[in-house]
């Protein structure tokens, strides 16, 4: 499961906002055979008076931190790939806006996943791929 969780000043995105972005985020996983049920996206907002860069309040950072799970990038050329659509998906509605952000990708063992308290069938194509068609978990 990617969980992506962007922090943002409060009136940062309007809610047609958020829903275009989760798509634009999403795709970028379901265009590479994930489901989509595997993308989730937090959007938290944080008051000024809460939100700190460099020990200074700001109203115009957003920040974005991206754990993958399902999947680990294989090497650095994918990853600057990977880094490269992710920045074009977000850059409407954060760098033409003209807010300052930073955006990181942890990779996490999958082994410590669990959906719905099953292990997400990596190693069975077949498997993930009903996954895929029926949008959520299933038992295998």
């Amino acid at each position: 499961m990617p969980l992506h969780r962007i922090f943002h000043p409060p009136s940062a995105f309007s809610s047609s906002d958020k829903a275009t972005i989760s798509e634009r985020i999403t795709t970028l996983y379901t265009d590479h055979g994930l489901p989509a049920f595997y993308v989730v996206i937090l959007f938290t907002p944080v008051e000024s008076d809460s939100f700190f860069v460099g020990g200074k309040s700001t109203d115009k950072f957003i920040r974005i931190v991206v754990q993958h799970l399902a999947r680990q990038i294989p090497n650095d050329e994918e990853k600057q790939k990977f880094s490269e659509k992710y920045e074009n998906a977000i850059a409407p509605f954060i760098k033409d806006k003209g807010y300052d952000w930073e955006v990181h990708v942890e990779e996490v063992p999958p082994e410590m996943w669990r959906e719905n308290g099953l292990i997400p069938p990596i190693k069975y194509p077949e498997i993930e791929k009903e996954w895929v068609r029926l949008n959520k978990p299933i038992p295998y």
